[in-house]
């Protein structure tokens, strides 16, 4: 008896450590991000080196990355996903970083409401949104948008069919998705902004312009490098939008086709999941560089007592 109480005794005092606790809490997270990040992650950039048929893989080397390099489609991919991405952030950063504060100062009204509706949209099915954008955006006529140009004595436009219009539909349907969420975001880092500092700076004779870029600007920095940082993610990894938009991953000229819809392409369409793969390690490599650069010009990583 005295055995199994010491014994339950010892794994009692053992859960109940303060330096084990620690560990049992972040131990599912662990467990969930090496099962479904890593473990994909090795497995993806060992199948990148390899040609995989339907029954059996034959190792290549870099031979799929070589072809990379001469792949013009790829090529194009890059490039729709880099404009894209870099759109996306000069749109989805200031304006929502604008409306949080607008809708963090005393001139808005209603503001649960107004916080609901710009929210409301990232609620929204891609599928559905897509689907009526690409209703919206149709060559015809009757489309919302050339009745729109119409209005104004522009005629008509072949709005997925041209480069310039078709990346103008992408970013539409972005602005419209995620403005809600990114001001929810920069409204979390204004609620953690000390109420005083405005009212010391506006003892001082500050003026409106002056607390925003002298107080909240610098204040809201970690909250603006997470916004940053995710949203060069989403810019570049961005697929059902243009998927829905164009009712396939086939638009002219491969004007909507991004890095992931060419990584469907090749894996799922075409089954070539050896390339595929090395698409997607790929993706992965330029999403990283971006963000470790970027993370580096923002002092993300100096050394605090610096």
């Amino acid at each position: 008896m005295k055995g199994k109480s010491g014994k339950s005794l010892t794994a009692k005092n053992f859960l109940y450590s303060q330096k084990v606790a620690p560990y049992v809490f972040v131990l599912p997270f662990i467990i969930s991000f090496a099962l479904f990040w890593i473990y994909p992650l090795i497995t993806a950039i060992t199948m990148s080196f390899q040609d995989i048929g339907a029954i059996s893989s034959e190792w290549v080397g870099i031979k799929n990355y070589t072809k990379l390099l001469k792949d013009n489609v790829f090529h194009i991919a890059i490039k729709n996903s880099a404009v894209y991405m870099f759109w996306t952030l000069v749109l989805l950063i200031p304006f929502p970083m604008l409306f949080a504060v607008l809708m963090d100062s005393n001139l808005v009204k209603a503001k649960g409401v107004w916080k609901a509706i710009l929210y409301m949209p990232a609620l929204t099915s891609v599928v559905i949104s897509g689907t009526l954008f690409r209703l919206m955006f149709t060559e015809y006529p009757t489309g919302q948008m050339n009745l729109i140009t119409q209005a104004l004595g522009l005629g008509t436009f072949k709005w997925l069919k041209m480069g310039w219009s078709g990346m103008a539909a992408l970013l539409v349907v972005a602005c419209w998705r995620w403005t809600g969420v990114n001001m929810l975001y920069f409204l979390s880092g204004l609620k953690a902004i000390d109420t005083s500092l405005y009212e010391a700076a506006e003892i001082d004779g500050a003026t409106g312009w002056q607390k925003f870029r002298y107080v909240t600007l610098p204040l809201l920095k970690p909250t603006t490098i997470y916004v940053l940082t995710i949203s060069i993610y989403a810019g570049l990894a961005m697929f059902l939008e243009s998927y829905m938009l164009w009712g396939g991953n086939n638009s002219p000229n491969n004007i909507g086709l991004t890095i992931v819809g060419y990584l469907y392409k090749r894996g799922i369409e075409k089954n070539d999941m050896g390339y595929a793969c090395a698409v997607g390690v790929v993706l992965l490599v330029i999403a990283l560089a971006i963000n470790i650069v970027q993370l580096i010009l923002n002092g993300t990583f100096k050394n605090e007592e610096e």
